[in-house]
């Protein structure tokens, strides 16, 4: 089994910034894909940020330029550094992993796992 641990969200006045991190940890072989997504409560799980193996980063039009993420493959890890957040920012994070997992002595997969979510408040 895989698990994510998301921490450092909270409470951040307009123009402030945070950082998310995601660990992921368990029987994992190889990780793929990381990315971080948000929701809002009564609406879709919606794309923030993916950063692929190599490193190549994707970023939703109302983040660019003020988030950046970032991956450590030696810790498992995958960062989100938000700065010069806004009140429409205020949500909860998840992040979502892609991974190639050994399941069963011998058998291999690849799976997506989420993280248990973070809470963003962004208000003065």
């Amino acid at each position: 089994q895989v698990q994510l641990v998301e921490s450092g969200g909270g409470l951040v006045q307009p123009g402030g910034s945070l950082r998310l991190s995601c660990v992921a940890s368990g029987s994992i072989l190889s990780v793929n894909d990381m990315g971080w997504y948000r929701q809002t409560p009564g609406k879709e799980r919606e794309l923030v940020a993916r950063i692929s193996s190599g490193g190549t980063t994707t970023y939703v039009e109302a983040v660019q330029g003020r988030f950046t993420i970032s991956r450590d493959n030696a810790k498992k890890t995958v960062y989100l550094q938000m700065n010069s957040l806004k009140p429409e920012d205020t949500d909860v994070y998840y992040c979502n992993v892609e991974v190639l997992e050994e399941y069963r002595v011998w058998r291999r997969r690849t799976s997506t796992y989420w993280g248990q979510g973070t809470q963003v408040t962004v208000s003065s």
